[in-house]
């Protein structure tokens, strides 16, 4: 629901207003010092970033974007966006990764670009935009940037992403649970990515057998299931631990191709495989499960960069199976999951909740108590989460100058976030959690598979951040 102006203010006043889009809601009421809800990607340029440049360039894609204009209203039923005259400043970056971006008593915009050394870097609150929304954004900006700071080798005539978006209704709203329906029951599978693309495939509410599950289902999982959870301390001041590892796309793909599955799935499968091996006797008889999110602009023929995707979960329980075993199974689970029709499915049952007469009328404190609790008890249910915008791409009279994209997530659980440019993939772990045994296995593994990696950890304890002086002086 939208409306173009606020009726209530006077004339000179009103602004442009927009409802909460379905996803975000809970990314509200889940919001926590633990998991800020913040999510960053960044892009690695080839010299020390020009503060000054890379804010003329942002002054340039900021009035390209009007979604970005928004601030965070709470009214008596609902969260909305509304349009403000907020100018983004660049900063260099002080803050931990993923910091807290939204205050209920501050009026703010829901975004912030820094940089630090090479690293031009857009952290965005969630319920603003999704990974995918955000990534045109840093695409926008960085090329802006590199053709001020190359103007000789700038092709204006090449495109930039050229996506420019207002403060419009969200994409969920197309759906609505009492509307004919867009997709045939008999609509076949959709293709599965081919194992050379670094994208998330499709996910929907079948298992395989063709056993139909409830909303419940998709949410928690089997109740009858006792979930493995990995536990751990947690930072001192609860910032999240980012470790970055970048690796040759060549030398991924053909280990996933030997498998028959795609990358994404046999990372996946890999992180899984290493939990089970560093936490032992802790897994028996327990779940594996993880949460993988779904773009669903390409599925649904949408070109919003609000938050439009759904939430799949994968799991596997067999204690004695191997590696190859998983890497089957979770393909399997992600090949019965893939039709429109199923998508469709399981976002009419999202959305329905929406739509109930009594989540209408429920003021939105209530509506938070209740979300936030539906996030923790789906929180208990997850073993990780993972993430991935796929490729990141830039014109080509900038492309040269861009070595590597990351993108990090704040995180309530151990997980980890793909994407890639060029031959590079960049793969981030965040957690709450000071250990990291199990990221340091995953490295171990991937390097006996005669894959090169290279690794950055945060600083998240005292002594990380402010080591005693050498000789202990």
């Amino acid at each position: 629901m939208s409306q173009p102006v606020d009726p209530r203010a006077p004339a000179h006043q009103r602004r442009a207003w927009v409802r909460l889009d379905n996803a975000s809601n809970i990314f509200l009421a889940a919001m926590s010092s633990v998991d800020t809800k913040v999510f960053r990607l960044s892009a690695e340029v080839d010299h020390e970033v020009d503060p000054d440049l890379l804010q003329h360039a942002l002054d340039v894609v900021y009035d390209q974007y009007l979604l970005y204009h928004s601030v965070l209203r709470r009214g008596i039923f609902w969260y909305y966006l509304e349009q403000s005259d907020l100018r983004p400043r660049v900063s260099a970056e002080v803050l931990p990764p993923c910091d807290y971006i939204y205050h209920y008593d501050r009026r703010n915009l829901l975004f912030r670009v820094v940089h630090h050394r090479r690293r031009i870097v857009l952290e965005v609150l969630h319920a603003l935009s999704d990974g995918t929304g955000a990534s045109w954004v840093l695409q926008d900006l960085v090329t802006e940037y590199l053709r001020l700071r190359h103007p000789d080798d700038a092709d204006r005539s090449t495109a930039t992403t050229g996506v420019k978006h207002d403060l419009s209704p969200d994409s969920f709203g197309v759906f609505h649970p009492r509307q004919p329906a867009l997709f045939a029951e008999a609509a076949q599978p959709a293709a599965l990515e081919a194992s050379d693309q670094i994208d998330t495939e499709p996910t929907a509410d079948e298992q395989p057998g063709g056993r139909r599950v409830g909303l419940s289902r998709d949410l928690f999982g089997d109740r009858q299931r006792r979930v493995h959870r990995i536990r751990g301390r947690l930072t001192p001041d609860h910032r999240t631990r980012v470790i970055e590892l970048e690796m040759p796309v060549g030398q991924l793909l053909p280990l996933a191709r030997e498998a028959g599955i795609s990358l994404t799935i046999w990372l996946t499968a890999l992180f899984l495989h290493v939990i089970r091996q560093v936490d032992g006797p802790a897994c028996r008889g327990r779940t594996m499960a993880v949460s993988v999110p779904v773009d669903l602009r390409q599925r649904f023929e949408s070109g919003s960069a609000r938050n439009f995707f759904a939430t799949t979960r994968l799991e596997f329980n067999e204690d004695e199976a191997d590696f190859t075993a998983m890497c089957a199974s979770l393909a399997d689970q992600l090949a019965a999951q893939t039709t429109p029709a199923a998508l469709e499915a399981k976002l009419r049952k999202l959305i329905g909740f929406e739509h109930h007469p009594l989540a209408r009328i429920l003021p939105r404190p209530v509506k938070d108590l209740v979300l936030g609790a539906v996030n923790r008890l789906n929180n208990r249910n997850l073993t990780v989460a993972m993430t991935n915008i796929g490729r990141v791409g830039f014109p080509a009279d900038v492309d040269g100058h861009v070595r590597a994209v990351h993108l990090a997530v704040s995180a309530a659980r151990p997980q980890f976030s793909l994407a890639s440019h060029g031959d590079v993939l960049t793969l981030n772990f965040t957690s709450p959690f000071v250990e990291t045994d199990h990221q340091a296995a995953f490295v171990r593994e991937l390097t006996a598979r005669g894959v090169d990696v290279s690794l950055a950890v945060g600083k998240v304890t005292e002594d990380e951040l402010d080591p005693a002086p050498a000789g202990g002086g």
